[in-house]
């Protein structure tokens, strides 16, 4: 792969070359914040909240002291705690004895944000480019380690990765052994070129897959075994990558159905897409030279927004190549002076009326 702009350097690298060149340095923050700010506003809302609102009816005590929540049956109990944050889950272990040990045996939502002080409401940092917060990073080893599992959904968002590569291997480990279902992993935000940890391909429990400010593992040096047997849908946000890791997590990926790609940074990447699963494609302020539909059998919807290319003979077009999809029927925000359209062995050209697209693609 090429060498990437400020890809490989410390923030306190590049600030120093932008002063170097007389540039302002503080628009590096403006330029990441505004980044995850998109990166963050795409990824999918956890299902717990600690700001979620209480019915006024249950807000008073019961007039004669009796206590007929906890006279619930056990499995209502535990519908009530799996919807409870991770610390909230945790602590109705004090409300009575019938609810000790309850916590443990129901699927558990994991936010690091809501261990953050703030409490973390929305689900995410409030401060995207603020310091780490090393409590954070402690309290989801705890719960990791002292609920058997399985975890429904978790959300790793408020950590700088880098400065705990020992305990992301155990979170990873600890996830892979009990069965977490959905996960968001996000680096924050510095550097941008980590390596994501090849454990995580031992997840195989995943349904659901979003990872954010990474650089893939080299995925020729991964087992045969190592894949995501059970993923639907896979977001990757400002995720460093390789045709061939594209290619192999399609290939790894044999259920998937929504593909989600937001900031591609490379040069000269090229997006190959075979799948006989994928029903939706979602690619937005990335750089492919080429994005082609080669085998596609299911796909129904491709929706492209600020893409284009950026190949060494300096061209700012991406090529759009739709080979075999007989399902697609939405191709959306197609720009056809950043990106050359290409349908079976037709070019399209500017200017090209766009019910002409409708009927080359049959809709």
């Amino acid at each position: 792969m090429d060498p990437q702009p400020i890809i490989g350097f410390s923030m306190r690298e590049v600030r120093a070359y932008m002063e170097r060149d007389g540039l302002d340095s503080r628009m590096l923050d403006f330029g990441m914040g505004l980044s995850l700010g998109v990166v963050y506003g795409s990824l999918p809302d956890p299902p717990v909240s600690p700001a979620a609102p209480l019915s006024p009816a249950g807000a008073g005590c019961a007039p004669d002291g009796v206590d007929r929540i906890s006279r619930l049956p056990e499995e209502v109990l535990r519908n009530v705690i799996s919807h409870l944050p991770a610390k909230d889950a945790a602590r109705t272990a004090a409300l009575a004895w019938r609810w000790r040990g309850l916590w443990r045996s129901v699927p558990l939502a994991l936010v690091d944000a809501h261990l953050l002080p703030d409490g973390g409401a929305g689900g995410r940092p409030r401060d995207m480019l603020g310091r780490d917060s090393p409590g954070v990073a402690a309290a989801v080893s705890r719960v990791l380690t002292a609920h058997p599992g399985p975890f429904r959904c978790v959300h790793l968002t408020c950590s700088t990765m880098d400065a705990h590569r020992a305990e992301i291997a155990r979170w990873l480990e600890l996830l892979a052994a009990k069965g977490v279902k959905e996960l968001v992993f996000v680096n924050r935000p510095w550097p941008l070129d980590l390596r994501l940890p090849a454990s995580l391909f031992s997840c195989t429990s995943l349904t659901c897959l979003h990872i954010g400010v990474w650089r893939l593992p080299d995925t020729a040096a991964l087992p045969l075994a190592a894949g995501f047997p059970n993923l639907r849908e896979l977001g990757l946000h400002i995720v460093l990558m390789e045709d061939r890791d594209l290619a192999f997590l399609l290939d790894r990926s044999p259920v998937l159905e929504t593909l989600v790609i937001f900031f591609a940074y490379q040069t000269e990447v090229r997006l190959r897409l075979v799948s006989r699963t994928l029903r939706c494609i979602q690619v937005c302020f990335s750089h492919f030279v080429d994005i082609a539909v080669v085998d596609a059998p299911c796909l129904e919807r491709l929706l492209l927004w600020v893409t284009w290319g950026r190949g060494s003979e300096g061209s700012e077009r991406s090529r759009v190549k739709i080979g075999h999809a007989p399902k697609l029927r939405v191709v959306r925000y197609l720009q056809l002076e950043m990106q050359g359209l290409e349908i079976g062995d037709t070019i399209i050209k500017v200017p090209f009326k766009l019910n002409c697209i409708h009927r080359v693609l049959g809709f």
